[in-house]
């Protein structure tokens, strides 16, 4: 079983490995292009879609009204708020408490607006706390939850604007953020990151080995790449432009 979310096409579900698909959002979503589906690892039947295309492009880039839930595998939908973050690039679901959701949200593309950041909820979507505000024109990109402790989370940074002539995409403030109370508090990861204006950034943890971090960073001066950490995030090592 897998679900498909898609820009302007709303969200796809099979149950054949992908031979066939079929629609599950007509009818129940307002808007059609998804940023962000996330399974409930506890209670498989519990879903959740942030909405508006995490990607910024540079012709045109549609936006979303927030967030929608199934708890019955996606045939009914139900909309849980957060209108006006307009694009959601990442959703992260606790693994053993489908109550606890965390939603990353990008902003607004064309202007500030103080919706942007990390949010969560403690009970299942009908209650949002904003957890980590930068600036009205810094939302977050992308989120992990550490797989050995989920009070440990890891979050990115990101000032996307799209401009009628051009895309701005990076800020001093960019950058890898963690919490280990479970979003209470957040420092910002330094050792071995890029310096300087810091872009859009893909995060990913390991089952295999929870110490270990990955981040797929976009930074000025020849300074992005892929980044590594083994000790969970206290130091960073570029591993896709190193120096033998």
């Amino acid at each position: 079983v897998y679900y498909m979310g898609t820009t302007g096409g709303g969200v796809w579900k099979t149950e054949d490995a992908g031979i066939s698909w079929k629609n599950i959002s007509d009818g129940y979503f307002e808007t059609g292009s998804v940023g962000a589906v996330a399974v409930s690892e506890s209670e498989n039947n519990i879903v959740f879609v942030g909405m508006g295309e995490s990607p910024v492009r540079g012709v045109m880039t549609s936006s979303g009204d927030g967030v929608y839930k199934s708890v019955d595998g996606g045939d009914t939908w139900t909309h849980l708020g957060l209108e006006k973050t307009k694009h959601i690039s990442q959703v992260r679901i606790h693994p053993s408490n489908p109550d606890i959701v965390y939603v990353a949200a990008i902003g607004q593309p064309f202007q500030p607006n103080k919706e942007r950041g990390l949010y969560k909820s403690l009970d299942g979507g009908k209650t949002w706390e904003n957890i980590l505000f930068i600036s009205n024109k810094i939302g977050i990109v992308d989120i992990e939850i550490s797989p050995d402790n989920p009070n440990i989370i890891y979050a990115a940074s990101w000032r996307g604007e799209r401009k009628p002539w051009t895309i701005i995409s990076g800020s001093e403030e960019g950058g890898i953020y963690k919490s280990s109370d479970a979003g209470k508090t957040w420092r910002k990861l330094k050792k071995g990151l890029p310096k300087g204006l810091i872009g859009k950034i893909d995060l990913a943890t390991s089952a295999a080995d929870p110490n270990r971090v990955y981040a797929l960073i976009e930074a000025e001066n020849s300074q992005g790449g892929v980044y590594v950490s083994y000790d969970k995030g206290k130091n960073f090592t570029a591993m896709s432009h190193r120096k033998e």
